[in-house]
């Protein structure tokens, strides 16, 4: 029988550029942290606020809500430490390309810029929004310029706000009308090309509580931009941020009548990044960089017999798995695989 609009989970992705595995799994990077062209000067600041001897008080420190409750009430994928393995795919590991391997779980070889034109496939939020129980509902947030090109927002049909776009060009109240003058006449660290991350977050969440959509993306975005910029003390606490931020949003999922007990998140990256003193870069030349994370929340994550691959919180068991195969495993849990004309990673269950 066909789920009504109501009873349907709901899904919500979140991604935040560039995050390493190594800062997911270990918390602060001392290695990193000591040096001065990477701490500026300031090492007392992230030893204050992110140092500890044990790898689990860093984690804490850095992401408590993916190890306080992701770890207890989810899965958390790619502890290389522990050979459980996560890679994309593709051959570039940077964003575009990693976006697209993302949504469409083709992890196709052509698409080799940021600058490429409108994706040419499918993804599973413009699949999804061809469904009943979700037409009309999916909607797309993100920081970086970008996503309404990898999205192909205009062939698939429903919004994708990102950059220095306003929601309000299809939610107009008082609320949107602070946040896109806080927008335009914000702080442009990274030019034109995107936003802080406060205003994706703030213009999402608002968006979530006054039109309650089913299917949601939410893309951060500093995370990539401060590493780039080889500060670590911006990269860690932009880190601590998307943490909280993903926390406030789960919260709220868990008091909201239709979205409790109903809704799966999915949380990863698009790309890796460099060890040691290449943890500012990535690329096809940069080793270690095709390796990154995921990690699920929901309610059959608890319960779900499907979930043989793993038991709940952190996998510790040899795997490799690729970026590829998150279309189809999210979209399977939720009851709706994704099927497409291009080929689709198989889903991990």
């Amino acid at each position: 029988q066909e789920n009504t609009k109501s009873n349907a989970p709901n899904l919500i992705i979140i991604t935040t550029d560039g995050l390493r595995w190594q800062e997911v799994f270990n918390g602060m990077d001392f290695s990193i942290a000591n040096k001065s062209k990477f701490n500026h000067g300031d090492s007392a600041y992230l030893y204050k606020k992110y140092g500890a001897n044990t790898i689990s008080e860093r984690q804490k420190l850095l992401m408590p809500f993916f190890w306080n409750t992701i770890s207890s009430q989810g899965q958390l994928f790619g502890n290389r430490n522990k050979e459980n393995k996560v890679d994309v795919a593709n051959p570039h590991w940077f964003s575009y390309p990693g976006y697209n391997e993302i949504f469409t779980g083709y992890p196709d070889s052509a698409i080799n810029s940021n600058d490429y034109a409108p994706n040419p496939h499918s993804n599973l939020m413009a699949f999804l929004n061809k469904q009943k129980a979700y037409q009309g509902k999916v909607i797309a947030f993100g920081a970086w310029d970008a996503y309404n090109r990898i999205l192909n927002e205009t062939v698939s049909g429903f919004p994708v706000i990102n950059g220095f776009e306003s929601v309000q060009s299809i939610l107009k109240d008082s609320t949107t009308a602070i946040l896109a003058s806080l927008l335009k006449d914000s702080y442009k660290p990274f030019k034109e090309v995107e936003c802080l991350d406060v205003f994706t977050h703030y213009q999402a969440m608002h968006y979530l509580k006054t039109k309650q959509p089913k299917v949601m993306y939410i893309s951060y975005g500093e995370t990539d931009e401060w590493a780039h910029h080889a500060n670590y003390s911006n990269y860690l606490d932009a880190v601590n941020q998307v943490d909280a931020w993903i926390g406030d949003i789960w919260n709220w999922v868990q008091s909201t009548p239709g979205y409790k007990n109903n809704t799966y998140i999915l949380v990863t990256t698009d790309h890796g990044r460099g060890f040691g003193d290449a943890w500012t870069d990535h690329g096809a030349d940069v080793k270690g960089a095709s390796s990154i994370w995921f990690a699920l929340l929901g309610p059959n994550v608890k319960n779900n017999p499907l979930l043989a691959i793993g038991k709940l919180g952190e996998q510790d068991t040899a795997n490799q798995l690729f970026q590829m195969q998150l279309a189809a495993t999210i979209t399977k849990l939720i009851g709706y695989p994704f099927v497409a004309e291009h080929p689709v990673g198989a889903a991990i269950y």
